[in-house]
């Protein structure tokens, strides 16, 4: 009889590896060699805190700063009471007034003698002007413009100051404007007039300075009466001074040391 050679259960690899058996189980295909999962950690988050922190402060020096701002407001408010200029028109005079009668092209030829009156109330408080522009209008109408010189307002101080107003000489305007002038002098035989005076101005207060801030006075209720022939012009405010109303270009005072 001849012997059969009957092959081992385990075949063994020829490089001397032990691969598995096949068909293969799923344990053995997919588990052994793959690699155990590791949850990876979150990426840190340093760039968004840096940027809370950043806003934190810069909103808590922001308080601050007002903070300051508003205590120093108070201690000025309380050492020196600073209070506004007052206006008055003290006297307004017509001179001239010419309106001629043509309708196509109209002139007019004016002078204004105006008193103005201002005051300073303060104890403490030298204001200093800018020169001062004055614009004379009726019903929106220019009628005579002038400039008052800059000065020095001392404390509790009164100081007057009498311009000179004109048209400039016999100057142009536009029908619609004369006919509402030469309607007032018809019916009232008085001009209604506005003032109108615009400057800058700056206030010291010992070693404090403040920035300049621009004012404006407006001054209304004024009927001037035209002088006819040689009739002496006659003051519009004879009787008591007109009040004016005084703006300020900004609400928020700015002071430096």
């Amino acid at each position: 009889m001849t012997d059969r050679v009957y092959p081992s259960a385990k075949p063994q690899n020829m490089n001397g590896g032990g691969n598995p058996t096949f068909p293969a189980t799923k344990a053995q295909l997919y588990g052994a060699t793959r690699p155990a999962y590791r949850p990876q950690p979150k990426p840190p988050r340093h760039r968004r805190g840096c940027c809370c922190r950043c806003c934190c402060w810069s909103i808590l020096l922001l308080l601050a700063i007002i903070l300051l701002l508003v205590i120093a407001g108070a201690v000025v408010w309380v050492l020196y009471r600073p209070q506004r200029p007052s206006f008055f028109i003290s006297s307004l005079k017509i001179s001239t007034f010419n309106l001629t009668s043509s309708t196509t092209s109209p002139q007019i030829n004016s002078l204004i003698t105006l008193t103005l009156t201002a005051r300073n109330p303060n104890k403490k408080l030298v204001y200093s002007y800018d020169p001062m522009s004055i614009a004379v209008s009726s019903k929106g109408v220019d009628v005579a413009d002038g400039t008052v010189p800059a000065f020095v307002h001392g404390t509790k101080n009164a100081t007057t100051l009498t311009v000179a107003l004109n048209s400039g000489g016999p100057r142009k305007m536009d029908s619609v404007s004369a006919g509402s002038l030469r309607s007032d002098l018809n019916k009232k035989g008085k001009l209604p007039l506005e003032i109108a005076v615009e400057t800058k101005v700056k206030a010291k207060m010992g070693a404090l300075k403040s920035n300049k801030i621009g004012i404006k006075v407006t001054c209304d209720g004024i009927d001037a009466a035209i002088p006819k022939g040689k009739e002496k012009p006659k003051d519009a405010v004879s009787d008591s001074n007109v009040k004016c109303n005084v703006k300020l270009r900004i609400k928020i005072w700015k002071w430096q040391i």
